[in-house]
């Protein structure tokens, strides 16, 4: 009687936790949509508007596999059709493997961009997920001498107009500035910033800004996730 008193102690506990993280904080807390206007960084050059895909399902069980090579391998997996080619809409619906997913056009009313508040708040997996990040950068005249700077909540890799720009491996926790790219041109016009944010256990986030050569954010951009002119 005993043991079967424990075991539904337990379910009821876990019935709890469950219902918890479906009840937990809702995606407008920290999110909102997007206005038609073209965003600005915020005061310190990160940058909140972006098109969020919701999560593709890609199991691990810890972190610490995520090295360069791993991640290379996992990244320039093609989950979807276009995945690096074409640009998406709010509402755009891909499919990867089994799964039916949309994609979301979002401010982040935090620097950083809570993945994992933007799966729960959807009621999406949370856990052993694959986040696809895209927005659009546009410049009046060309920026030279930047670099990308990103932290992130598990690892990520980050390509500039199809070009890789930085890669952070590991098991590592969100961290602003946390790797820096090379030096890069923002071109004059429309530039594409695309993310892959990968995550097994625990919370996932990320923060991105560029900086200029003493480190100051780069702030003269404008933020869209309207559809590029070809």
């Amino acid at each position: 009687m005993r043991r079967f008193s424990i075991i539904v102690f337990l379910l009821c506990v876990t019935l709890s936790s469950i219902t918890a993280q479906k009840n937990g904080p809702s995606l407008d807390k920290y999110f909102s949509p997007v206005t038609a206007e073209a965003a600005s960084p915020d005061a310190e050059g990160f940058i909140r508007r972006w098109l969020l895909l919701e999560p593709i399902d890609k199991p691990n069980r810890t972190n610490i596999v995520f090295t360069d090579s791993y991640l290379r391998e996992a990244f320039n997996t093609e989950y979807f059709k276009g995945q690096f080619t074409t640009f998406p809409k709010d509402g755009q619906k891909v499919k990867a493997g089994k799964q039916k997913l949309a994609w979301h056009a979002l401010d982040s009313k935090l620097f950083n961009v809570k993945l994992f508040r933007f799966a729960s708040g959807l009621d999406k997996q949370i856990y052993g997920v694959l986040f696809w990040a895209v927005t659009v950068i546009e410049c009046e005249e060309d920026i030279p001498n930047v670099r990308l700077a990103v932290g992130s909540n598990s690892a990520s890799m980050w390509w500039l107009n199809g070009e890789e720009a930085v890669i952070l491996s590991g098991d590592r926790r969100m961290v602003k500035d946390d790797c820096t790219s090379p030096r890069l041109t923002l071109k004059k016009g429309r530039n594409i910033l695309r993310g892959a944010i990968i995550n097994g256990p625990g919370m996932s986030d990320f923060c991105v800004r560029f900086i200029d050569e003493k480190g100051q954010p780069v702030n003269n951009i404008s933020i869209t996730t309207t559809q590029p002119k070809k």
